[in-house]
């Protein structure tokens, strides 16, 4: 039996990651309650977020309360999620992919190694094919531009076999201030860098998304349609209501500004 195709959504301003963090939740029990009919959609959202600082699970309050007090001083949001991984940042300029899939769709049931294996490959051959950029071979999790230099972290959450969280590319310059305030992922001698920094060209968000799909489909053996925000009941009802509060939400800093 063919795989039901994965309903994509771009959103059109920065998001605040709270709010998405939350939209997340609230899909991941939709697709809980429409399990048992196996009428649950897969869905792939991206976007990017406004400035935002996010903590992985294992990192706690106590271990991270100074860090969190310096970069909200910074302008940015600081947020502890469930995903894995450790501190890192999230931003314009930055397209953030949310998969919320159901792995025990495929046969056998997709583990988790092989769903990140999935989408670092899946990035790694957009890098390659969209822009002529040959990543550089890691042992860390994500994409590097060099051994020094990361442009894509990834980290995810899978609980009974339904995906949050997801993936991040750096495309514009906008985000490596912010990173150049934090030690991303617990990498000591890595710099954040981007499609930008390494072609010295502007790129554009939104002529990322279709060449990105476009491999995510591919990475997943799946068809990758638009998501009808209109024929998809509670499901586009809570992505219309944050594309509502993103626009409600404004500017945002560009840069780092110390507010301390």
């Amino acid at each position: 039996m063919s795989l039901p195709p994965i309903l994509v959504h771009t959103f059109a301003r920065p998001l605040p990651y709270r709010q998405t963090w939350a939209l997340q939740e609230r899909l991941h029990q939709l697709q809980l309650a429409l399990r048992r009919t196996n009428e649950h959609p897969d869905v792939l959202l991206l976007l990017e977020h406004r400035p935002a600082y996010t903590a992985g699970r294992r990192q706690t309050e106590p271990t991270i309360r100074d860090e969190r007090i310096r970069l909200e001083n910074l302008g940015a949001d600081f947020i502890t999620a469930t995903r894995g991984g450790q501190l890192t940042y999230h931003g314009p300029g930055q397209i953030v992919g949310y998969p919320l899939i159901d792995l025990s769709r495929y046969t056998p049931t997709m583990g988790t190694k092989d769903y990140v294996c999935r989408i670092q490959t899946l990035m790694k051959l957009h890098l390659r094919d969209a822009h002529d950029i040959v990543s550089s071979p890691s042992d860390h999790t994500g994409v590097f531009l060099d051994p020094v230099t990361k442009i894509a972290s990834i980290g995810v959450q899978v609980r009974h076999r339904l995906t949050s969280h997801g993936f991040a590319m750096n495309i514009t310059n906008e985000p490596l201030a912010w990173f150049n305030q934090i030690v991303a992922c617990g990498l000591d001698d890595v710099r954040a860098g981007s499609i930008e920094s390494k072609l010295q060209k502007p790129i554009r968000f939104e002529d990322e998304v279709p060449g990105l799909v476009a491999q995510f489909g591919k990475a997943f053996e799946r068809e990758m349609v638009s998501l009808d925000l209109d024929r998809t009941g509670e499901i586009g009802e809570a992505i219309q209501e944050l594309e509502e509060e993103a626009e409600r939400a404004g500017s945002w800093l560009a840069k780092p500004e110390s507010r301390a």
